[in-house]
C-alpha cells in the first residue's frame, strides 16, 4: 500500500471538506433544506411540532383514512415548499413564491375536506373548480419530488402521466384507450385510488411514525451509544475494525433505515480507525457503504418500502420483519467473512480501541436505548399493531431518556431555552421533517400506481417480461431483477419498490411465485440501487469520506454486497427457498438457511481470493461456483456446491502442507 492510502497513524481524521462533501450525498438522496434562523425557524419548527403531534395523535386516536390521508399531505407540502427551496442558490432564506406554493398546497387539501362525501361523488365528472385543484396538486406533487427526490424522479412520474394521455396512438402491446384530464383528474385526485393511495397512506402511518421514533433516538442519544458499545464490544483484536462496522451499523441502520445517513454517521467515526487498521481508502469506503446498506434491510425497522409491503400483501408488518430475518442474518454473515479474509488478505493490524467506558459499564448506564427497539417487536408479538407498537415504543424511548441528565428529551421552556427549542420539541421536529422526502415520494408513486391501475399498464408489461422470457422463471427472475435495478438507478428505493411491485412483481406472480416472495424480491434489489451508479449515494459519500475514487469504492461495495444481489434469487427460483422467508416447515427453513450460508461463505471465499492462503485462479472460479450452487435451493445443487467447496479445501490443505514440509526440509 503507498503513503497516498495509507494516511499516518494518529494523523488520521475526517477533515471539515470530506465531512461537507458526504453530507452532499446525504442531501442528494434526502434533498437541500434551507437552514433558517430567528421567526421563520421559529414558524417552521412549530409546524414540524405540530405535524408530529397531529400523527401519534392519530396513531391512538381514530381518524377517518381519508382525513388522514389528505392532511399528511397537507402538512408535507407545507413544510416541504417552506424548507427545500427551488435550487440550492436560494436556500438562504424563504422566497415569497414557495409561501404561494405552500398556501395552494394546503388550500387544495382544504378544498376536497370541505365536503368529501359529495366531492368524491363527482369524481367521473370533475367540475371546473376540482379540475383547477386537482392539476395544481399533481404539478405541485412534480414539483415537491424535484426538490426532494431531483429531477429524474419527477420525468419518471412525468412520463406515466403522458402515458395516460397518449394511450391511442403508442404501438402494441403499450396501446389504451387513451384518458382525458378530467378522468385522470378523477383518479389521483377525487379517489384513494391515485396521490392519497396506499403509498400516502403508508407514509401517514408506518413511515412518519418510524421516522419519529428514529429521531427521538438520536436526540436521546442512542446512535453515541450503539457506536460506543459496538467499539468496546469489537475491541481488541485484529478484526475489530471491520467488526465495528459491521455491528454499528446493525445497530445504527435498524433505526434509522437509511442507508446513506448510516454510512456517513458511521464513517466519520470509523475511518480514521481503518486507514490504521491497513485499509486502503476505496476497501474502506467499500465497506462502509456495505454496512450502510445493511440499515435497509436491518429490523425492526428496515426501510420505508418494507412498510409498503405489508400494505401491498394486506399483511402484518411483522410477517415482514419475520420474512427479513434469515435474509438479514445472512446479509451480515457473509459481511464479517469478508472482514475476518480482510485480516489475513491485506494484512490488518489490531488498533488499540479505547472506548471511554467498559462495555458492561455502557449497558448499565446507557443500555436502555435498547429496550425501545426489543419493546416495538414485543408489542407486535402481544398482539398489537405495528402502528400502535411503535406508538408505545416513542413514548418509552422518550420517558426512559431520562434515566440520565445529558440524555433527557426536556420540554419545560425556561429562561434560557423556549418551549420550540426544547430537546423534545428538536426531536418532533426532526421526525417532522425526515419524513417529508419519503413522503412526497410516496405521493409521487401514488400517481404512477394511479395511472397502472387506469391503464392496465400492470398487466400489458409482465406479460411482455414473461414473453421474452419465453416463460422459463430463471429468465423471468433475471429480467425482473434488471428492470427493479435500471429504474432504481433513476428513483430512490421507495420509489423503485412501488413502480415496479406494480408493474414488474405480477410477472413473477404468474408463474407461480408466491406473492410475498416476489415483493421481497422485489424489494431487495430496489434497494440494492443504493450502491449501484450512477445513484450509487452511500459508495460516493462513503468515497468523500476516505477520500477513495467513487467508482473504485463502488466495485468494492459490490464485492462487499455480493450476497444480497443472490439470495433474493433462492427464493423465487424454487418452492423450497421460502425457506429463507421463514415460510415452510421448520426443518426446510434450517436446512435451506445452512446452505445458504455456506453458499455465502464459498462466495466470500472466492471473491476475496482468500482462504487458509491466497486462492488460485481455478480455486477461486471453483468458490464462486460452489457459492452459486449452494444458494440455490435444490437438493442436486447442494450436493454439487458441497463437491466444489471440498476440492479447492483439500487442494488448499495439501499446499499449505507441502510448505511447511519445504520450509523444514531447508
Amino acid at each position: 500500500m503507498s503513503p497516498a492510502d495509507r494516511p499516518p497513524g494518529d494523523e488520521v481524521v475526517v477533515d471539515e471538506a470530506a465531512r461537507k462533501k458526504a453530507e452532499e450525498f446525504v442531501e442528494q438522496e434526502e434533498g437541500v433544506t434551507r437552514k433558517l434562523g430567528g421567526r421563520a425557524a421559529a414558524v417552521i419548527t412549530a409546524i414540524a411540532v405540530t405535524m408530529s403531534l397531529y400523527h401519534l395523535y392519530a396513531a391512538y386516536a381514530i381518524i377517518p383514512a381519508h382525513i388522514l390521508r389528505a392532511t399528511h399531505v397537507g402538512f408535507v407540502l407545507l413544510l416541504l415548499f417552506l424548507l427545500f427551496p427551488a435550487a440550492p442558490r436560494f436556500r438562504a432564506r424563504i422566497h415569497w413564491s414557495d409561501v404561494l406554493l405552500a398556501a395552494l398546497g394546503v388550500a387544495t387539501i382544504a378544498y376536497l375536506l370541505a365536503d368529501f362525501d359529495e366531492f368524491i361523488e363527482r369524481a367521473v365528472t370533475p367540475t371546473r373548480l376540482d379540475l383547477f385543484f386537482g392539476v395544481a396538486l399533481i404539478v405541485l406533487v412534480l414539483e415537491g419530488v424535484r426538490r426532494t427526490s431531483g429531477l429524474v424522479m419527477m420525468t419518471v412520474v412525468t412520463v406515466f402521466i403522458a402515458y395516460a394521455f397518449a394511450g391511442p396512438w403508442l404501438p402494441p402491446p403499450w396501446t389504451h384507450r387513451g384518458y382525458d384530464v378530467e378522468r385522470l383528474v378523477g383518479q389521483l385526485y377525487m379517489t384513494l385510488e391515485g396521490i392519497f393511495g396506499s403509498p400516502i397512506d403508508v407514509s401517514a402511518t408506518f413511515i412518519t411514525l418510524f421516522t419519529i421514533y428514529g429521531a427521538i433516538l438520536a436526540a436521546s442519544g442512542a446512535g453515541e451509544f450503539f457506536i460506543d458499545f459496538s467499539l468496546a464490544v469489537t475491541g481488541g483484536k485484529r478484526a475489530a475494525a471491520g467488526r465495528t462496522i459491521v455491528l454499528s451499523s446493525f445497530l445504527l441502520g435498524g433505526p434509522s433505515g437509511s442507508g446513506v445517513a448510516t454510512t456517513v454517521t458511521i464513517g466519520s467515526v470509523a475511518w480514521p480507525m481503518l486507514a490504521r487498521s491497513g485499509y486502503e481508502r476505496n476497501a474502506a469506503g467499500g465497506l462502509l457503504a456495505a454496512g450502510g446498506l445493511g440499515a435497509i434491510i436491518s429490523p425492526p425497522v428496515l426501510g420505508a418500502a418494507a412498510f409498503l409491503i405489508a400494505e401491498f400483501l394486506s399483511i402484518s408488518y411483522l410477517d415482514v420483519i419475520f420474512m427479513a430475518t434469515i435474509p438479514t442474518f445472512l446479509y451480515y454473515f457473509g459481511l464479517l467473512l469478508m472482514v475476518e479474509l480482510d485480516v489475513r488478505k491485506i494484512g490488518v493490524q489490531a488498533v488499540p480501541l479505547r472506548p471511554r467506558e467498559s462495555k458492561w459499564q455502557m449497558i448499565k448506564e446507557r443500555g436502555f436505548h435498547f429496550t425501545s427497539l426489543f419493546a416495538i417487536v414485543v408489542f407486535m408479538v402481544y398482539g398489537f399493531s405495528p402502528i400502535v407498537s411503535v406508538f408505545w415504543a416513542i413514548l418509552l424511548a422518550a420517558a426512559l431518556s431520562f434515566v440520565r441528565k445529558d440524555t433527557a428529551l426536556t420540554f419545560l421552556p425556561t429562561r434560557h431555552t423556549p418551549l420550540l427549542r426544547t430537546r423534545l420539541a428538536k426531536a418532533l421536529e426532526a421526525g417532522a421533517v425526515g419524513v417529508i422526502g419519503v413522503a412526497a415520494t410516496c405521493a409521487a408513486a401514488g400517481i404512477i400506481v394511479g395511472v397502472v391501475t387506469l391503464t392496465g399498464l400492470g398487466l400489458k408489461f409482465s406479460s411482455i417480461v414473461i414473453q421474452l422470457a419465453h416463460g422459463n422463471l430463471m429468465l423471468t427472475a433475471i429480467f425482473t431483477s434488471l428492470v427493479v435495478w435500471i429504474v432504481g438507478l433513476a428513483v430512490p428505493v421507495t420509489a423503485s419498490y412501488i413502480i415496479c411491485a406494480v408493474i414488474a412483481a405480477p410477472a413473477l406472480t404468474k408463474l407461480g411465485v408466491p406473492a410475498y416472495a416476489a415483493h421481497m424480491f422485489v424489494f431487495y434489489y430496489a434497494v440494492l440501487s443504493e450502491v449501484s451508479p450512477p445513484t450509487a449515494l452511500s459508495p460516493f459519500a462513503a468515497a468523500a469520506i476516505t477520500g477513495g475514487d467513487p467508482y473504485r469504492t463502488t466495485l468494492q461495495t459490490w464485492k462487499y454486497t455480493l450476497p444480497a444481489f443472490l439470495v433474493p434469487f433462492a427464493f423465487v427460483l424454487d418452492p423450497a427457498g421460502v425457506g429463507l422467508l421463514l415460510k415452510g416447515t421448520p426443518l426446510g427453513v434450517v436446512h435451506v438457511t445452512i446452505t445458504a450460508a455456506l453458499g455465502i461463505a464459498a462466495l466470500a471465499f472466492g471473491t476475496q481470493g482468500y482462504l487458509f492462503t491466497r486462492t488460485t485462479l481455478l480455486e477461486r472460479a471453483m468458490f464462486i461456483a460452489a457459492g452459486l450452487l449452494l444458494v440455490y435451493p435444490a437438493t442436486w445443487s447442494d450436493f454439487a456446491g458441497a463437491a466444489l467447496v471440498a476440492i479447492p479445501l483439500v487442494i488448499q490443505r495439501v499446499r499449505i502442507r507441502a510448505a511447511a514440509a519445504r520450509r523444514r526440509v531447508t
